[in-house]
Order: structure tokens, then C-alpha cells, then sequence
């Protein structure tokens, strides 16, 4: 074993990794493209851009030297009475790209505290105003990060049940499906009338960890909707959706009414650094613009608004908005609704969803389709011995590549895929 690998197992531990019993981590000892090289000399194939976070290829050079260039004037400095020109700067770039009635930006460190934020905001927002109502309404199934708040609003499974006695209670809706439609809207309807319903919040078109399961911009345009008649406030949880994933810059760009909080992270920083946004709408900002300290939004982070985060994150905005970027987003999701028909009706295959650049195959196992379901380790297995990094959430499997990626080398995933479903029939 590696030196360096045995002082891993000794000192480290993993995130949603067994203590035991589970495989050895892999020591990465560079990345570029879409490739991770390990200190045994493989290329891996990063097709799930290492947690969804990596837009445009490992190490890339636009990026790096942006981060470079920032480390050598000011690496960081308190956010508070403090500010500096990469966060204004990423400030415009964003509210450039977010609908019209967004006017603030709110820095923070992650998926997970963006939410959080949007959470402490929409509740504030009342409380500031004298008005007792608290209950939130999410979808049943979804996922929002694992701080307190996050957990709460999110499905109760394997990753929340050891603190469901601490979260506090949360109204979820069926997720939407072709067969019940009629029954989430009424479900909707009856809480916003029999509760003192504070906020809506919700993956928008996709629950991601929940298993790349895919709904209607229709159906939520109609929740939104019925929301916002009855003065919810809507959050858009964008932390993967977010930065051209479905096939537009933001999933809410698929819909026609528009969520009064956006959570941001993932892509924001084109991977490079962690990096969170709450993007804030004036209909919010109108319960804290007083004189009053009291009614202050108190909430920060020590690396609030890190300059070396948001000099990344401009460098990322640019790439992302390229003529070349965009035009291998549409590439890649063409290719994947090409791929999606040629698998389709695969005997292993339960259902096959793609949207924008993100395709998901859910297999079929005489186990419920869950996060827990055992196939995964060998898919995760299969596709590591190949050197393609899919890592699976339960019997769902699913590309989220770098835009990089080209169609060759996306062909190449393809193939390993078709290869595994054909093995599972046989």
C-alpha cells in the first residue's frame, strides 16, 4: 500500500464512506480535462464531474491563472464592512443571468448553506414583519444538503433518520408523476390553506441525489403559481440544476413564473473552489430595509465572499457563456437523447431520463428503487475497474460529464454502458 494511502486510512474520514469495510480511496495526484490521474499511473474518465461541481474540465488553465493572479493581491478579508472587487464583480455577472426581479447576492461556502440562508431569509422575512407564519412545504423525495436546516426541508431516508427527532416538521408533497398530477395540486392546495404556509421550496425539473428523477415544468409553473397567489415565498434550490446542467444557464429558465430565492453552488466556481450564492429578490429585501437592528439579517461565514472563490467563479462565468460552451451543452444533451432512444427498451433498463446535459438509467433489481440498493457497488465497480468514474445512487447510474467531454470520449461512456446493461440481461 501507498505511504500516502495508509496515512489516509489512518487519519481521515470520508464523507458517506463506511469506517469499515468499505474500498480503498484512490490517490489523485493530478486532473485535466476530463481525466484524473492516479499515483498508479490510470486516467479515469471524471463522467460525473466530481459531484457535479466541475464545468468546464479539471485544472483548466483560464481558471488557474484567475486564482493565481487574485492569490498574489488579496487572498481574503473579512466580509463584514469589507469588500472587494472579484465579489462585486461576480455580483453583476450573476444578477446579468438571474431573472430581472433578483437585486442582491449573498455569499456563503456551499449547497448546503445557500440553502440555509434562503431558508433563514424566507423566515425572517416574515418574523421582521410581525406575521406568525412558519410552515414549509417541499417535495416528497427531495434533497437540500445536510446542515440542520437543509435536512429538514429535505425527504426522511437513510441520510437524515439519526436526527429526525431534532428537525423541525416540514409539510412534503408527492412528487409529481404523469399519474398524479391532479393529486399533488390538491394535496398543494389544501396545505396552503390549512396552514400558515411561509415558504415553498423545491429542486427545480430534478431531484438529484433523490435519484435523478425528473418531473414537468408544467406542474411546477402550477405550484409556483398557486404559491404565489396565496403570498409563499418560493425558493429555487439550483445548487445542481444551476450553470447550463439543463441545457439552459438555470433550470427556472424552463419555467415562466420565477422563485423569489435561488440557492447556488456546485458549478458556480467552475470546481475549483467552494463557493455559495443565495440570489435575493427586492419582494424579500422589503422586510429588511429599515432602520431597525433589531430586524438585521445576522448570518455569516468567516470566508464569506472569499476572493479567491469569486475570482474563479468570474473566470468560470465567462467559459460558461462562450459561444463554444454553449454550443457543446446542445451537443451533449443531442447526444444524450440519441443515446437515451438506443437503450431505451434494454431488458436491464427501468427507465432511461435525460435533460440538458444530464442523462440517468435506472435499472431495473427485484430491489425497491432506493439510494440503499445494493447494485450499486457493482456498478461503481464495473465502471472503476474501466476507469470511468459513474458513482451511482442505487440502481440509478447517470452521466453529469464537463462540458469538455467530447463526443468521442462520450461515446466511449456509451459503449461501457451498453456493454453492463448487455452483461446484466445475459
Amino acid at each position: 500500500m501507498n505511504s500516502l494511502s495508509e496515512k489516509d486510512t489512518q487519519n481521515i474520514w470520508h464523507p458517506f464512506t463506511q469506517l469499515e469495510g468499505g474500498a480503498q480511496p484512490l490517490l489523485i495526484e493530478q486532473a485535466e480535462g476530463i481525466y484524473l490521474h492516479t499515483s498508479d499511473g490510470r486516467k479515469i474518465i471524471d463522467a460525473i464531474s466530481s459531484w457535479w461541481v466541475n464545468l468546464h474540465g479539471h485544472s483548466h488553465p483560464v481558471i488557474a491563472d484567475a486564482v493565481a493572479q487574485q492569490a498574489r493581491k488579496l487572498e481574503h478579508v473579512i466580509f463584514a464592512g469589507f469588500t472587494h472587487e472579484p465579489a462585486i464583480t461576480l455580483s453583476e455577472n450573476l444578477l446579468s443571468i438571474l431573472p430581472k426581479s433578483f437585486c442582491k447576492i449573498f455569499y456563503s461556502d456551499n449547497g448546503s448553506t445557500a440553502v440555509e440562508v434562503a431558508l433563514k431569509m424566507a423566515m425572517q422575512y416574515w418574523h421582521n414583519q410581525g406575521v406568525p407564519r412558519k410552515t414549509i412545504i417541499a417535495l416528497e423525495g427531495s434533497y437540500h444538503g445536510d446542515t440542520f436546516g437543509a435536512m429538514a426541508v429535505g425527504d426522511r431516508s437513510i441520510f437524515t433518520a439519526p436526527f429526525a427527532p431534532f428537525l423541525f416538521d416540514v409539510k412534503f408533497i408527492p412528487f409529481p408523476t404523469t399519474q398524479n398530477l391532479e393529486q399533488v395540486i390538491n394535496h398543494f392546495k389544501t396545505l396552503v390553506n390549512s396552514t400558515d404556509a411561509a415558504a415553498f421550496i423545491y429542486e427545480p425539473l430534478i431531484q438529484a441525489a433523490g435519484g435523478m428523477r425528473m418531473y414537468p415544468a408544467e406542474i411546477l409553473n402550477e405550484l409556483i403559481d398557486l404559491a404565489q397567489q396565496n403570498d409563499i415565498i418560493c425558493i429555487a434550490d439550483e445548487v445542481f440544476t444551476g450553470f447550463g446542467r439543463t441545457g439552459k444557464i438555470f433550470a427556472s429558465d424552463h419555467l415562466t413564473l420565477k422563485p423569489d430565492l435561488v440557492a447556488l453552488s456546485k458549478g458556480l466556481t467552475g470546481g475549483t473552489l467552494p463557493l455559495g450564492v443565495t440570489a435575493v429578490s427586492e419582494k424579500i429585501l422589503t422586510a429588511f430595509r429599515n432602520n431597525d437592528f433589531t430586524k438585521t439579517f445576522f448570518h455569516g461565514h468567516s470566508f464569506t465572499g472569499n476572493p479567491l472563490a469569486c475570482a474563479a467563479a468570474n473566470a468560470s462565468f465567462k467559459l460558461l457563456l462562450d459561444d463554444d460552451c454553449q454550443k457543446r451543452i446542445k451537443e451533449i444533451a443531442e447526444q444524450h437523447r440519441t443515446f437515451a432512444g438506443k437503450i431505451r427498451e434494454q431488458k436491464a433498463v427501468h427507465e432511461v431520463r435525460t435533460l440538458g446535459t444530464i442523462i440517468a438509467i435506472e435499472l431495473k433489481t427485484r430491489e425497491k428503487t432506493s439510494y440503499s440498493n445494493s447494485i450499486r457497488e457493482k456498478i461503481y465497480s464495473y465502471f472503476l475497474e474501466r476507469n470511468i468514474l459513474l458513482r451511482p445512487l442505487g440502481n440509478t447510474f447517470y452521466i453529469v460529464a464537463p462540458y469538455c467531454i467530447t463526443s468521442v470520449q462520450l461515446t466511449g461512456v456509451y459503449q461501457a454502458i451498453e456493454t453492463f446493461l448487455e452483461m446484466l440481461t445475459e
